[in-house]
């Protein structure tokens, strides 16, 4: 079994999966940078306990950070909980992915990771949508070739720019409204956010499609996904568990 961890500027996604890959557990915790590495590890050894995890069963851990500052602080941590050194996704690891970017040190840990699980679970070509505090669209062509991707605001960053930003509008939760057309403020809000975020998707996959010259496979992931991609009219697949599914590949090729 071994632990892996993705830390994202919201939230660390916990899981553990073991040998023939099935995912035991998945837990979110903040991203904080005040907490230290005790705490940390305080807040993952409590988890696995809550999950009935033996300490002595876990035989590794990979994480994937797009936190560079707290990347150590998590390394720390999981060390007082397992006691052994963690993988850490970065240059120099074997992926199976060809890199065709201008500078491929700049691709975030955690595209690399939802690209390898997007190409060994679901085949090429395919295209990525991991929907977090930001939204990365990110494209895979036949040959395995990670040709590049958008980043755009999330959903959340939006909607809290949107209310900060003006005086009358309210925060709202992100309840899907009956109609597209929204009759009060909130419902007109609510659309323009899930509706508008969803025709954004269908949108953004067509001109992926065209440009590839090819049809794809979809995949969606991150923490606001099953919000929006129902909304969608293009199929897509949903998998919550797609960057805890690449860490497994990774560790796997790299132990």
């Amino acid at each position: 079994m071994i632990l892996a961890i993705d830390m994202g500027n919201t939230n660390i996604v916990v899981g553990c999966i073991d040998r023939e890959n099935r995912i035991i557990f998945t837990e979110r915790i903040s991203t904080d940078e005040a907490k230290t590495e005790l705490e940390y590890a305080v807040l993952i050894k409590t988890i696995m306990e809550l999950y009935k995890v033996d300490l002595m069963t876990v035989e590794g851990c990979i994480i994937s950070s797009v936190v560079p500052r707290l990347t150590h602080v998590l390394k720390n941590a999981v060390r007082k909980v397992i006691a052994k050194n963690p993988m850490v996704v970065g240059a120099g690891m074997k992926t199976g992915l060809n890199i065709k970017l201008d500078d491929p040190a700049t691709m975030g840990a955690d595209l690399v990771v939802d690209s390898v699980a997007a190409m060994n679970v679901y085949g090429c070509p395919n295209i990525v949508i991991d929907m977090g505090t930001a939204t990365t669209i990110a494209a895979i062509d036949r040959n395995k070739n990670y040709i590049g991707g958008i980043i755009y605001p999330g959903v959340n960053v939006s909607l809290g720019s949107l209310v900060q930003g003006t005086a009358l509008l309210p925060g709202i939760s992100l309840s899907t409204p009956k109609n597209v057309i929204g009759r009060n403020t909130s419902d007109a809000m609510k659309s323009g956010i899930i509706y508008g975020e969803a025709s954004r998707i269908d949108g953004m996959i067509e001109r992926f499609e065209e440009e590839m010259g090819e049809k794809t496979t979809v995949i969606a992931t991150g923490g606001l996904a099953g919000v929006i991609v129902p909304h969608c009219k293009r199929k897509i697949q949903l998998d919550p568990d797609l960057l805890l599914k690449g860490l497994k590949i990774l560790y796997d090729k790299n132990c």
